[in-house]
């Protein structure tokens, strides 16, 4: 057990590093006699015995082997110890193996130092103490284990670090294409409607123009021709207007995965006006325009209500009369900001004032119009000059929710991007160590997923992990964090749950896979998956509980695959 300790092997009797079992010692030594003694010290060590009769030979052994630690007499014939040790050195592919000189001559310092400057690490002296002899050993051979063990998990972070690299690649280029395909489907959707809606006129229109060519000569045909060339002409100018003012952030359902723009986008003010007579006559000029709707408010608190109605009216647009009865547009504004209504105002006013005109801008007034310059020309740009901003703004904040969509998200299958899940984990974990609550944490992965993506190609193995990460989903609570870790592997976060929860939840996920018919090519696939869990111990940090829940998974996947273990 002693030696057990120095090696590093649980009391279960497994090292630490059992990918790197059995390291390789070299004895090199010109008597076979004192070869064989030294095998039989190490006969029943966790160790290879390898043993070589001169220095050429040994150095020819070292081409082929990796060793832990090198034996090496002093004294032989042709190549000694110290001539052996020097060439090591000097060879680029053995010179850091540690060599322990055994000898039986001279133990004076100058003799020492000779081997030293050789390049010994140690010196035994013969007659050999087995005990000393292994204990000095065995700190080069938990060296060794440790420095291969370090090499692996280099090895592992470099793969991973590559998995990544290409990962994020992927994600970049899908959020690229998913970009592009929604501008696309914008385009096409408003290129349908509107050559639906143009088509009609411009086969009116060419249709005209031949019968004026068939009529030449006739003034009563050409003039009735004529009008009806008028006609198509001001209904495909009414066409350009309408898409000239479409507002693409205007959306309708079309089915349950589709959301298209509304074409058919009419205007609705609301004026919020005291005066009957100032409403009438803005309603008057607005009334030749078909697509603007105008509503009357007499109070604040009346277009207030008007506005509230949202899901039986959507107002576009207030014209705000500066002075009212119960308040001024600076109330009006402000309970426009209490209530989040992100509706543009253009203040409409008998008083012109620039300072007041001013302050109504910085405080959201989009424009100031005193009445004595309303006419039809006015309105309409100031409507459209409006609109366009209001169009921009909403664009931009569309634009900035799918920004942050596709950050917090994994495009694939819709769980948690890693960055926001380590995000969410740290922040999960601080508050169930200050209110002492229990939280727990699974990691997934999906059982020999390579396999699926070698055999059946990459749309089948995306098509596994969104239907994997829907079950997920449909397992958890509302409060539990579900996030794609990297390729094949999910996690879980599980608040307010122990270890026991845990194993209950992760068992009921893994059920729920293994009972999937996985169709793909009309070809039924068996998934399985397999589940670590841990639940976070007081002080514990992010690091401590992932490398306890990915020990669990790994113990899952040793013990067979398509099942959960916790971390005890």
């Amino acid at each position: 057990m002693r030696h057990q300790r120095l090696w590093g092997i649980s009391p279960e009797g497994k090292d630490d590093m059992e990918e790197n079992r059995n390291p390789k010692i070299l004895i090199v030594d010109d008597r076979p006699e004192n070869l064989l003694s030294m095998e039989i010290i190490f006969e029943n060590e966790p160790c290879q015995i390898i043993k070589a009769l001169s220095g050429s030979e040994a150095l020819a052994k070292m081409l082929v082997h990796d060793f832990a630690v090198v034996l090496l007499d002093v004294q032989m014939p042709e190549i000694d110890g110290f001539e052996t040790a020097e060439l090591m050195r000097n060879s680029e592919n053995i010179k850091h193996v540690p060599i322990i000189f055994v000898t039986a001559i001279s133990k004076e310092k100058q003799h020492m130092f000779k081997g030293y400057k050789s390049g010994a690490v140690d010196y035994i002296f013969k007659p050999i103490e087995p005990e000393i002899l292994k204990t000095k050993v065995f700190v080069f051979l938990k060296l060794y284990n440790q420095h291969k063990n370090l090499e692996n998990i280099n090895n592992r972070l470099k793969n991973a670090v590559e998995e990544l690299e290409q990962a994020n690649r992927k994600i970049l280029e899908q959020q690229e294409e998913l970009m592009e395909e929604e501008r696309l489907k914008v385009l096409l959707e408003m290129a349908g409607a509107t050559a639906h809606e143009l088509n009609q006129p411009l086969m009116s229109l060419l249709a005209s123009i031949e019968l004026i060519e068939i009529c030449q000569g006739d003034s009563k045909k050409m003039t009735k021709h004529l009008v009806r060339i008028k006609e198509a002409g001001q209904r495909i100018a009414e066409v350009s207007r309408k898409i000239d003012k479409i507002r693409h952030y205007d959306i309708k359902s079309h089915d349950t995965q589709t959301r298209i723009i509304n074409l058919n986008q009419p205007l609705n003010i609301l004026y919020v006006e005291d005066n009957q007579d100032d409403f009438n006559k803005v309603k008057n000029i607005l009334s030749p325009t078909s697509d603007i709707s105008l509503f009357h408010a007499r109070t604040i608190q009346e277009g207030l209500h008007l506005i509230r109605q949202h899901d039986s009216l959507q107002i576009d647009l207030v014209f705000l009369d500066f002075v009212l009865d119960d308040g001024t547009g600076f109330d009006f504004m402000e309970q426009m900001k209490k209530d989040d209504f992100q509706i543009p105002i253009v203040i409409i006013t008998g008083h012109d004032n620039e300072i007041v005109s001013a302050q109504l801008i910085q405080v959201g007034a989009s424009y100031y119009l005193p009445k004595s310059q309303i006419n039809y020309g006015a309105l309409l740009r100031v409507i459209q000059q409006v609109m366009e901003k209001q169009r921009l703004k909403m664009d931009l904040q569309h634009m900035q929710a799918r920004l942050v969509e596709i950050s917090i998200k994994d495009v694939l299958t819709g769980l948690c991007s890693r960055r926001y899940f380590m995000e969410t984990l740290t922040t999960e974990l601080k508050r169930a160590s200050r209110h002492k609550r229990d939280l727990s944490l699974c990691m997934i992965d999906i059982d020999h997923f390579k396999a699926i993506n070698d055999n059946l190609g990459h749309q089948a193995g995306d098509d596994v992990l969104s239907s994997i990460a829907s079950r997920i989903s449909a397992c958890l609570r509302q409060n539990d964090v579900a996030g794609r870790y990297g390729g094949e592997e999910f996690a879980v976060i599980l608040p307010e749950t122990g270890i026991t929860g845990a194993l209950l939840v992760g068992e009921k996920i893994r059920q729920m896979v293994a009972g999937t018919k996985f169709v793909n090519f009309n070809k039924n696939l068996k998934v399985t998956i397999s589940v670590g869990v841990a639940a976070m111990s007081h002080g514990q940090g992010i690091h401590e509980i992932i490398e306890a829940a990915d020990t669990a998974l790994y113990r899952a996947k040793e013990k067979g695959r398509d099942r959960v273990e916790s971390f005890t």
